[in-house]
């Protein structure tokens, strides 16, 4: 039998769950074997929310960059969205 290849969920999904999950935790009402796996699977899911936001950082750095490889600080407006910074 084939297996189908396992995908990570995006970003906005880990998340989602991840707050299911602590919601779940927080009630206090889970078994403790559930409770052990509810909190494994969430500091998974901590860990790849944060290796995407470290991801989504690097990726802005670069996009920051000059042409002549320095840095410059680009303000964050979010009603300017789509408009050149320079």
């Amino acid at each position: 039998m084939e297996r189908l290849p396992v995908t990570e969920p995006t970003f906005e999904e880990a998340l989602s769950r991840l707050e299911a999950l602590v919601a779940r935790l927080e009630a206090g009402e889970l078994p403790l074997e559930e409770a052990l796996a509810a909190f494994e699977e969430g500091v998974r899911l901590a860990r790849l929310c944060a290796g995407r936001l470290e991801d989504a950082e690097r990726r802005v750095h670069l996009l920051s960059r000059r042409p002549d490889g320095t840095e410059h600080e680009v303000p964050f407006d979010p009603g300017a969205e789509g408009e050149a910074h320079g």
